[in-house]
């Protein structure tokens, strides 16, 4: 389907001097998925399908408002937010306005939803107060460096074209469709290339500039944690990168589409923008995938501390911290809290297990422990001599049987005690509720449809975590019974 909208971008395109081929890619418009791309016959890995000179980008360097942005001192994502507002405020004048008219107003992303909503629909995930910070931050970033900005515009410049609502939107369109050009253009918003959709693990295209270094793909964030910062929410991580890492081309001055992989007529052409989860995917471009097996849940260091200190004294907890501290383990740094990943398939982090297994020390044991670290040099080696002497297993076979070892019955306990709590933070609806609502939403009512498959995800998560526990705590049984049965005495043959 060729819309009103893409035909004026195609004639857009062929003014600007983007090459591509309408024999070989079809841009579908509908209105419930907005535009995708298609391939027309069959492609194969390394056919060159578009190229896209940097001058059509919308970057700062190419912005009419490249003096007033530089003149502010203004750089990076609040610049481009910068120049993106002001080709939005010049209408047809602008020389993006044929790409413009294919955008969004905004993304639909949790940054531009209301507080009410986020309370609402993202609670108890990981996104609740992150996004909550995020809006707060970005709400400052508009105070102190867009509104000093409004006594500097031409006359013939709008104000309202950059109010906060108008910044807002800015953000969740860089959010959602900005890519990194190169090191004299930075992040840019790239034309045609940003009509590409994701696909978790499924890269059919990838992008390659020739004058920039960036990192390569194996750097790319294979995770699912969101602690991003408020001024880098969103950006293509760097496997969706216009990478000059994989260069094909010899124009430093284009940016070339490259397929990655062969793909059949009327299939549609994938980017990439990472292994992200559910939780970084609806935080940074504003969806999810119903089968998404790159999730993960949080678990708090403080409520972790919360769990210990209803067992025991404040000052017996610290003193455990405390040594699992020296012995040089650490959660993962968030953006407000310290934190513990559980992995999609339940799996908790080594440090939330060992740390478990420090603080339910008996205290013969704990005083050992702590004696080792003092006078060793390989702090974290001290743990294994503890689990080496306890099980009477050779050092060389510690490394590969720690998590089995740190599961304790108490240890289960705690882990299922954990996941308890971190389910709590849902609310009183139970996922099998989540699980119905989810059945009955449409996929036209978005906020309430990825928010929901985030819930979902999340909490099915905990269940393995749960799973994870219980199992655990029966190896961990088998492994004792093993230990005390005595070793049979080998009969001597006559």
């Amino acid at each position: 389907m060729s819309s009103r909208r893409l035909r004026a971008f195609k004639r857009w395109m062929i003014s600007q001097g983007i090459e591509w081929s309408n024999d070989t890619l079809q841009f579908i418009d509908t209105p419930e998925e907005g535009i995708s791309v298609n391939a027309l016959w069959d492609l194969k890995e390394g056919d060159l399908i578009a190229k896209i000179p940097k001058t059509a980008c919308l970057t700062i360097k190419t912005s009419g408002a490249q003096d007033l942005i530089e003149s502010t001192g203004l750089d990076g994502y609040l610049g481009l937010s910068v120049a993106l507002m002001y080709e939005k405020s010049l209408g047809g004048d602008s020389p993006w306005a044929g790409y413009l008219q294919v955008l969004p107003d905004c993304e639909c992303l949790p940054l531009v939803w209301s507080l009410d909503e986020v309370d609402l629909l993202l609670r108890g995930t990981e996104l609740h107060q992150i996004v909550k910070e995020d809006k707060a931050l970005i709400y400052e970033d508009w105070k102190e460096s867009i509104l000093p900005l409004l006594d500097s515009l031409p006359s013939n410049i709008d104000p309202k074209f950059f109010s906060v609502e108008q910044y807002f939107a800015a953000k969740s369109l860089i959010a959602s469709r900005s890519f990194e050009i190169d090191d004299y253009h930075g992040f840019g918003m790239v034309p045609l290339a940003d009509l590409f959709n994701h696909k978790t693990g499924a890269e059919d295209v990838h992008f390659t500039s020739t004058s920039s270094q960036s990192e390569s793909d194996d750097d790319s964030d294979n995770s699912d944690t969101v602690d991003l910062d408020a001024d880098n929410i969103g950006n293509k991580e760097p496997s969706s990168e216009l990478d000059c890492s994989s260069v094909t081309g010899d124009d430093p001055l284009v940016l070339e589409m490259i397929m990655v992989k062969d793909v059949k007529a009327g299939v549609e052409v994938f980017n990439t923008y990472g292994l992200l989860g559910n939780a970084a995917l609806l935080h940074r471009y504003g969806f999810t995938e119903p089968d998404n097996s790159f999730g993960i849940v949080n678990i708090d260091l403080e409520l972790v501390q919360e769990w210990s200190s209803s067992l025991f004294s404040g000052r017996f907890s610290r003193a455990r911290v405390s040594l699992w501290r020296r012995l040089e383990y650490r959660g993962c740094d968030g953006q407000s809290a310290e934190y513990f990943e559980i992995s999609s398939n339940g799996e908790p982090q080594i440090e939330l297990l060992i740390l478990l297994y420090i603080i339910l020390l008996p205290e013969d044991s704990y005083r050992k422990l702590d004696l080792a670290v003092s006078a060793a040099n390989n702090h974290k080696g001290s743990i294994d001599i503890i689990l080496s002497e306890k099980w009477n297993i050779t050092w060389d076979k510690i490394s590969e049987m720690r998590a089995d070892l740190l599961l304790t019955e108490s240890v289960c306990n705690a882990l299922l005690w954990l996941a308890d709590k971190r389910e709590s933070l849902y609310g009183s609806s139970s996922i099998k509720d989540d699980i119905e609502a989810l059945e009955k939403c449409c996929t036209k009512e978005r906020k309430l449809y990825h928010s929901l498959i985030l819930r979902v995800s999340e909490r099915r998560i905990l269940e393995k975590l749960r799973t994870y526990a219980a199992v655990g705590a029966r190896s961990h049984s088998f492994l004792k019974s093993i230990q005390r049965e005595p070793k049979r005495k080998r009969s001597k043959r006559s």
